[in-house]
């Protein structure tokens, strides 16, 4: 029972694995992120457009 518990102590596979699960939760975060800040900074800039657009035709 000792050795089967050592050998468990010792298996680092699953922890490998948690941390290229957490690397890839922070990846999705930050392009979730970029995103959302790149697609709002486009609709403020399309607003614009749009309303100069609407006073040049008036």
């Amino acid at each position: 029972m000792t050795k089967i518990f050592a050998r468990f102590m010792k298996d680092e596979s699953g922890a490998t694995a948690i941390e290229y699960g957490l690397i890839a939760a922070l990846i999705s975060v930050a392009l979730i992120t970029g995103a959302s800040t790149l697609g709002n900074a486009l609709n403020t800039q399309f607003t614009n457009v749009a309303g100069e657009l609407d006073y040049v035709t008036k």
